[in-house]
This record gives structure tokens, C-alpha cells and sequence, in this order.
């Protein structure tokens, strides 16, 4: 057996364990229970230092950073919901001294950054978590950040988290699953406007009959499409497991480069 299956074994349940050592020797045995002590003892240790790492990333900034980012966040809060919120109308103001628009996409990057779990509103806990992992104390630093956080998010693996985030986001109803197209391809638009395939692939949304909302798995499954596919689809691979949103994509692609 694998040790890490011995080890929940042992720890769970340990008579298992007696009747797989049965039949063993008894040096494989004392060998097999020390081997097993030695490795739960590791792994306590590694959590430990995990969780201090944890801890101390939302436990760095200083009693008077904090009294800071605790102020900022009254600037904007919303006195008629009970939790300590920022809401819509906090979100807009806070937008207007940023000299954003609440539409720009730094103000969607620091909905992620921040974690928040609904569109138009961050929550105290959400606040003061985001602004200490960003060093942010006030709003001219919170102006730098965002331009930090347009940087950060040109890293590949960075993006993909942020991608994944805007999709998500947009779930506004419980158990929701799946996102209308209008607000898919505005999504698209603010997130990857750049992207050579974005404007065929959206003219493709508008003009099938098939697809009246995208899944989480399309939602990706375009972005690794725009990853490791040409322009003109010449290297599309159909075996490759795409959702069939994309073969049917690249067929409607194919049937347009042979009529022109």
C-alpha cells in the first residue's frame, strides 16, 4: 500500500492497519509504525508552518496600517446594511476618487484581489484581508496598487486564476452555473479584448442558435483555445478534448475562410 494510505490508516483506523501487518514480520513491522511516526510528525510540522505562513500574511500590517484601512473602509461603507459592507453606491464613489469607472478592468482585478464573493459589494472582512495582502493603507496607495495588479495579471498562470475569477463573479444567483451570452461576451470584451480570436468567436456567439449561455468549461476552454491556437484555427485539433463549442466554432470558421 501506499504510505500516505497507511498513514490514514493508522491514524483513522488502526485495526485495518493490524490486519494488513498481520502476515508481516516483525521488523517489517517496527519498521512500517516508525516509518509512519516519522512521517505524521513531518507532515504536523509542515502544517504548522503553513498555517503560520497563513496567519502571518493577514497579520502583518501594523496596529496603526490597520486603524488606516479600517478608516478607508468607513469612507465607503453602507449604513443601511446591517454587516459592515461596502455597497453599490460605496463601490461607485469609491470608483470616482480612484478616477476609474466602475466598468474598468482594475476595478474587476481588485474584486479578486480582495476575494469578493458578490458583484458590487465588499464586505469588512473582504476589505481589510485585501488591502493588508496588497500593503495598501490608503487611497493613493490603493491607485498604485491597481496598476500593480494590471501587472501582475500578464503572467499566464496569474491570468488564468483571474480569468477563472471574472466567470465566476458573474454568478450572481445561488447555485447558478452558467452565464447568459450578453454577459459572457461583455466579459470577454473587458477581461481579454486584445485577444485575435475574441471579435470572430463573439460574432460566432451571436449569430448560432445552439448555445444560449456558456458553461464554466467553455468559459476556460476558450481561453486555452486562444493559448494554443492560430489566428486562423490552422492548428485546431479536434481529438484534443475541447468543449464542442469549440469544434463547432472552428467549423463555422472554416466555412467563412472558404467562402471568402
Amino acid at each position: 500500500l501506499n504510505l500516505l494510505v497507511l498513514i490514514y490508516i493508522h491514524t483513522q483506523h488502526q485495526y485495518l492497519l493490524h490486519i494488513i501487518l498481520a502476515k508481516r514480520p516483525p521488523s517489517y513491522i517496527l519498521a512500517t509504525l516508525k516509518w509512519l511516526t516519522y512521517l505524521q510528525e513531518k507532515m504536523r510540522r509542515g502544517s504548522t508552518r503553513s498555517s503560520s505562513k497563513v496567519k502571518s500574511v493577514y497579520s502583518r500590517a501594523s496596529p496603526k496600517e490597520l486603524e488606516a484601512i479600517n478608516t478607508l473602509f468607513e469612507n465607503y461603507r453602507d449604513k443601511d446594511i446591517e454587516e459592515p459592507t461596502i455597497g453599490p453606491e460605496g463601490v461607485e464613489k469609491l470608483c470616482d476618487d480612484l478616477g476609474v469607472s466602475p466598468a474598468d478592468i482594475r476595478v474587476l482585478m481588485l474584486a479578486w484581489k480582495l476575494g469578493a464573493a458578490r458583484m458590487g459589494y465588499f464586505t469588512a472582512e473582504e476589505w481589510q484581508n485585501g488591502l493588508q495582502v496588497m500593503r495598501v493603507t490608503s487611497l493613493d496607495s490603493l491607485k498604485n496598487a491597481l496598476s500593480e495588479l494590471e501587472v501582475e495579471t500578464r503572467s499566464q498562470a496569474v491570468f488564468r486564476e483571474f480569468y477563472r475569477y471574472a466567470f465566476q463573479f458573474c454568478c450572481t444567483e445561488a447555485r447558478q452555473k452558467t452565464l447568459d451570452l450578453d454577459t459572457a461576451t461583455q466579459m470577454l470584451n473587458l477581461v481579454m479584448p486584445s485577444t485575435a480570436l475574441l471579435k470572430p468567436f463573439i460574432e460566432f456567439l451571436e449569430v448560432q442558435k445552439e448555445y444560449k449561455a456558456l458553461t464554466l468549461d467553455q468559459w476556460t476552454g476558450f481561453l486555452r483555445f486562444c493559448e494554443e491556437i492560430e489566428p486562423d484555427c490552422s492548428n485546431y485539433d479536434e481529438s484534443q478534448a475541447w468543449p464542442l463549442l469549440m469544434d463547432n466554432f472552428v467549423e463555422w470558421m472554416q466555412e467563412k475562410q472558404s467562402a471568402s
